[in-house]
């Protein structure tokens, strides 16, 4: 797999709205591979298609916390609750903010083979989900966080 160059907060491709991917071949898998790869090498939790210049409806996740995953055309179908996290974004290095999002949604998607997929997530997972899932509208987290700023080197 390859690494790929992580597009930060100047670069127009980030507010594009994505377009549904309409096929799921080896040429996807690869790319979400190179995804899977390009987060891992930055030390993130979760990648956007748009971060590395893909316009498509993609996501890969990893929360550490058993969740990894792969979404192809990711909908949030119900939402409830209220959580305020402290966010980060790779493509907003060295930034931090809060931001409220739902506790607990529910995702449905098609995986790396085209199934359907769905399921539930809470707390740090679907701050993680709903984060990703805004790139894919061009929304970036300092769009919704309050006290936006640079984070400090301890945090």
């Amino acid at each position: 797999m390859a690494i790929r160059k992580i597009r930060t907060d100047d670069d127009e491709i980030l507010r594009m709205k994505c377009k549904p991917v309409r096929e799921i071949n080896d040429s996807m898998r690869k790319l979400v591979g190179d995804m899977f790869d390009t987060m891992y090498e930055s030390g993130g939790v979760g990648l956007a298609a748009p971060q590395i210049g893909i316009v498509r409806r993609i996501v890969v996740i990893d929360d550490t916390q058993g969740n990894r995953l792969a979404m192809f055309n990711p909908v949030i179908t119900a939402a409830e609750g209220e959580q305020t996290a402290t966010e980060g974004c790779l493509s907003l290095p060295g930034y931090q903010g809060e931001v409220k999002r739902f506790k607990k949604i529910h995702v449905e998607a098609l995986d790396e083979n085209g199934a359907p997929l769905s399921f539930d997530a809470e707390d740090f997972f679907a701050v993680v989900c709903q984060h990703e899932l805004d790139h894919l509208d061009g929304i970036l987290y300092k769009d919704k966080a309050e006290n936006y700023r640079e984070r400090e080197e301890n945090e």
